[in-house]
């Protein structure tokens, strides 16, 4: 029997391309997004095997009711692919309110809720495997994408949680942390917050920083998904690319130094 993925965020980039991969080997999918009309040609090559449904993850009650209609639709749900999100560039101090909220409700609150409405499903079953899409910035964070990073880093103590809560119902939670991939990510799917002139030096600085040597090619995710999704032991946290574990490697060698530094301040505040 056929196994059947959930995925959000499925009409572009990772989600589409994930998608059609999955389909392509066998599995169900139901594919979810606010716009699924660019869903239509996998929709009439894989009928049947492909469920295309409107969701706005940031829609709780939505969310509950797409999930159990899937549920009725395939019997089952044996993973979960919680890839819908975008990213918001802008220091702080230009970030508005409402910019920041619909960060964190799409990014953070609508993996939530997705979540929360599949684990039943799946502790029922005894069975399942959520994978949560964080970033490789959802573990060290860069000027300009303050906001994107609170949100994966959200992602990343909520998901390390809930490995620990679902593990004895025989569910498996992976945290996916990409760096940077040629996806709209930073381009159609990305929001900008209204530049300050005082902040043009730091984005000058920091955008100089990049290259095209530390931008993925997508479609390379592909077996690297499928070999996640297929293992009988999957890791907790996995990279996707090569930029993002010297990154990360360099900053936690340089906060382990600096707490050492100031260890001695930090037992003394213990008071015993």
């Amino acid at each position: 029997m056929a196994k059947t993925v959930f995925i959000t965020g499925a009409s572009r980039g990772f989600g589409k391309l994930w998608t059609e991969a999955l389909l392509q080997k066998g599995y169900n999918v139901a594919a979810t997004a606010r716009n699924i009309s660019s869903l239509d040609e996998l929709a009439d090559k894989y009928n049947g095997k492909i469920l295309p449904l409107e969701l706005d993850v940031t829609d709780r009650n939505s969310v509950f009711k797409t999930v159990e209609r899937v549920k009725e639709h395939f019997g089952s749900i044996d993973i979960l692919i919680n890839n819908a999100g975008y990213g918001l560039f802008g220091t702080l101090e230009e970030n508005t309110e409402e910019e920041v909220r619909q960060q964190m409700e799409t990014n953070f609150f609508g993996l939530v809720w997705v979540t929360q409405a599949v684990v039943p499903i799946m502790r029922e079953q005894g069975r399942g495997h959520i994978i949560q899409l964080s970033s490789a910035l959802g573990l060290i964070s860069f000027p300009t994408l303050g906001v994107y990073s609170a949100s994966k880093f959200a992602v990343e103590g909520l998901s390390e949680s809930l490995a620990a809560e679902v593990k004895g119902f025989g569910i498996k939670v992976t945290i996916v942390e990409p760096n940077e991939f040629s996806t709209e990510w930073g381009g159609a799917s990305a929001k900008s917050s209204s530049a300050l002139p005082v902040y043009e030096n730091v984005r000058t600085e920091f955008f100089a920083l990049l290259s095209d040597d530390l931008v993925g090619i997508p479609e390379a995710t592909v077996p690297a998904v499928l070999k996640l999704i297929e293992s009988k032991n999957p890791p907790l946290r996995l990279f996707l690319g090569k930029a993002g574990f010297p990154m990360v490697k360099y900053a936690y060698e340089n906060r382990f130094s600096e707490w050492e530094s100031w260890s001695e301040i930090a037992n003394a505040a213990h008071g015993k």
